[in-house]
């Protein structure tokens, strides 16, 4: 009994340490914006509490604005490839760093919670620079749940690579990649930290019951190797939605930046799915 009762002690005491370094905040410099992509700095207040921190691209004739969302820990330099690809189409793009990321500040990374509200934010910011424009947005990950929690956003067509569906498969899959069938224990301790430290209840973080509220064309995409979003989840995020609605499955991808891992099938599936909701239909 006394055994049982250490070992729960130290797995509460080791969970707290390794939820509190998941959820602390990643700032970072991030520089000037990119000149070649006739970037401008700005920041907009956030009901996350935040002032959001981001860069505007405009090319010389856009005919419509992609919001970029970065995934967890990264900010919106993680971006920067798709927003040059998007440049080079034609389109104007608003990159931001969501609360506790880059240079927008935060007490705590809520996976999506708070972030939705930047993403309003963005959406907003858009709007008023493009008004006479179509608004699409691609969210990977993190940005993409955060999408999803803010939805709906009245935009013309949304993106999403990589989303976890709740936030119990998302903690599980993320433990079960490093300690296999022991990884039960370990997420039921991260799931009971969710209220003391973010005030947030697990249900609360499930993207997927936000799919019907998507008022506007989806693409669904993730890779068939990704760990931490499963093919099998994706395949649900897909089925939830409504039409219409595209899948692409990348094959061999796990976890990772999609654009990086395939760039010829990022342009043919993502830029060719935008340039057909936002341009062939407007």
């Amino acid at each position: 009994m006394m055994v049982t009762s250490c070992f729960i002690v130290v797995g509460l005491i080791a969970s707290w340490f390794v939820a509190g370094a998941l959820i602390a905040p990643n700032p970072r410099a991030i520089g000037e914006p990119p000149l070649e992509l006739n970037a401008t700095a700005f920041s907009v207040n956030s009901q996350s509490g935040s002032v959001i921190s981001g860069w505007h691209t405009q090319p010389d004739f856009s005919n419509g604005v992609i919001v970029l969302l970065h995934g967890i820990r990264g900010s919106r330099l993680s971006m920067l490839d798709r927003a040059r690809m998007l440049h080079d189409a034609g389109y104007a793009t608003v990159m931001i760093d969501l609360q506790a990321h880059g240079e927008s500040p935060g007490g705590a990374i809520t996976a999506g919670y708070l972030e939705r509200h930047d993403v309003r934010a963005a959406v907003e910011f858009a709007r008023r620079e493009h008004p006479d424009e179509p608004i699409g947005v691609i969210g990977v990950s993190l940005g993409g749940a955060a999408a999803l929690l803010a939805s709906p956003l009245e935009i013309d067509a949304l993106v999403l690579e990589s989303v976890y569906p709740n936030i119990h498969d998302a903690i599980h899959n993320r433990v079960a990649a490093k300690l296999g069938p022991l990884s039960s224990i370990p997420t039921w301790l991260l799931l009971i930290q969710l209220k003391p430290r973010l005030g947030i209840s697990p249900n609360e973080l499930r993207p997927i019951d936000h799919m019907p509220d998507i008022e506007c064309p989806v693409c669904v995409a993730s890779g068939t190797d990704d760990q931490h979003t499963t093919e099998s989840e994706t395949q649900a995020m897909f089925s939830a939605a409504s039409e219409p609605k595209h899948l692409w499955m990348v094959d061999g991808a796990a976890h990772v930046d999609l654009l990086r891992d395939n760039p010829i099938q990022y342009r043919q599936h993502i830029v060719r799915f935008l340039d057909h909701h936002l341009r062939d239909e407007h």
